[in-house]
């Protein structure tokens, strides 16, 4: 009996995969479903499940295929998606391998542009603080679009029509295919780097969502929004609409609209000038009747028909005026001599040398008065202790002694007041007025104090 052969699961998922990889109806198979678990890795692959009400299947896109879309896949986003169904050895679990990915129900385009709009929008590039004001008088109008295009022609014409005295640069630009996103920006930096023009028409004719698709990039509306110059965007028709209208400081409904609101009408200025030259004219007739009417006011004047008169008239005005001068200037001057006196008086009882004089008596009277007051003390407080003294004197033992009274003490020098504290062969000490005695008790007997 054979034995079998036991495969590995590394062999057994390679052979599996191998029949994936061998069947045609696997390649390339189109399939719809609805995002889930989206995971946009930093290498730009893109992980997530595709599903259904009944099944699902892991899904990979690299970024080969994902950085072609002009749309962002999202969690709920039902998709139409053409791959390849294959096994991932490591897992051993089989999943398809995306290489298109389009909205299930809505174009891809469409799509892209309401993301791309919602975008801008939320960080503010269409808010009206943003945008500048176009010049009301420019210079020099900047183009930037084909310049083989119908665009360019309608807008010459009407510039020319309109302000033949404008100056209007080209600067070329593709406006349709891949690589017009890129040469828009390129323009719009090159316009602005050169600093030539005053104002910017940027745009095409008309054209399908694709063929206008370059106005809708990310990139073209970051340029329009940073540029320093002003820009009106005119892609399209009327009804036409793009991310550059949003974000650009103007929106023209044509090219040719967009010549006739960069510029003025040259019959308008003309007109405006004739009316301004006219009424200046009027103005200046005004003023010039008026004038001539002061004039002649002046001529008939009293001054000019009376000079004399009237400088006869200011030589009195002035004398009067030098005598209320000199008047007034005596009493002024009298009143600045009292004051310099009153000051002078005040200043000589503030001289430093008179108050210290005056100092100089009050301390010596109030030396005076405080030698007195002392002198008064002493005598008090000398006559005080005299009779504290002499109270002291009388009321001493001592006094007492001269009465031939004396005084006991023990061997420990305290005074002995009774017989209690004494006891027979105690020694004591007898302290008489001119000396002392010492004795030894021999007897004691006790007397009562009544006796």
């Amino acid at each position: 009996m054979n034995q079998p052969i036991y495969l590995t699961i590394h062999a057994l998922t390679k052979y599996i995969k191998r029949k994936f990889d061998a069947d045609p109806h696997l390649q390339n198979m189109f399939i719809k479903g609805e995002i889930s678990n989206l995971k946009q890795h930093s290498s730009g692959h893109m992980y997530f499940t595709l599903k259904d009400e009944k099944a699902r299947i892991l899904a990979v896109m690299f970024q080969t295929y994902s950085s072609g879309m002009k749309f962002s896949p999202e969690n709920g986003m039902h998709v139409l998606i053409k791959g390849d169904i294959t096994v991932y050895e490591p897992s051993g679990q089989y999943q398809i391998y995306v290489k298109e990915m389009a909205p299930d129900g809505i174009g891809e385009l469409y799509l892209a542009y309401e993301q791309l709009k919602t975008k801008l929008e939320q960080e503010g590039l269409f808010l009206n603080k943003y945008k500048k004001a176009i010049p009301v008088y420019p210079k020099t109008v900047g183009v930037i679009t084909s310049p083989t295009g119908a665009a360019i022609r309608d807008i010459i014409t009407t510039l020319r029509r309109r302000y033949p005295i404008a100056n209007i640069m080209i600067y070329p630009a593709l406006v349709q295919g891949t690589q017009a996103p890129q040469s828009v920006v390129r323009a719009i930096e090159t316009a602005n780097s050169r600093n030539e023009a005053d104002v910017l028409i940027i745009g095409r004719g008309g054209g399908s969502i694709e063929e206008l698709w370059a106005f809708n990039e990310e990139k073209v509306a970051r340029a329009v929004f940073s540029s320093k110059i002003p820009i009106i965007s005119a892609v399209g028709h009327e009804t036409d609409f793009t991310i550059s209208d949003f974000v650009a400081d103007l929106r023209a409904p044509t090219p040719t609209g967009a010549a006739e609101l960069a510029v003025p009408h040259i019959n308008d200025i003309l007109e405006r000038l004739l009316s301004r030259k006219n009424r200046m004219t009027r103005e200046l007739q005004k003023r010039l009747s008026t004038e001539q009417s002061r004039l002649l006011n002046l001529e008939k004047s009293y001054a000019f028909r009376y000079p004399q008169r009237l400088y006869e008239q200011k030589l009195e005005q002035l004398d009067r005026t030098m005598d209320r001068f000199n008047k007034g200037f005596d009493k002024y001057f009298v009143r600045k001599k009292e004051t310099v006196q009153r000051l002078s008086a005040a200043l000589r009882k503030r001289d430093p040398e008179e108050l210290l004089h005056a100092a100089h008596s009050k301390l010596e009277l109030q030396s005076r008065l405080l030698k007195r007051m002392m002198e008064g003390i002493y005598k008090s407080k000398l006559q005080s202790f005299l009779h504290a003294a002499s109270t002291l004197d009388a009321r001493s033992p001592l006094k007492i002694m001269d009465k031939g009274y004396s005084l006991v003490y023990t061997d420990n020098d305290e005074l002995i007041k009774n017989s209690g504290g004494i006891q027979p062969g105690d020694k004591i000490l007898v302290r008489m007025k001119d000396g002392e005695l010492s004795c030894l008790v021999e007897d004691k007997k006790e007397r009562p104090i009544d006796e």
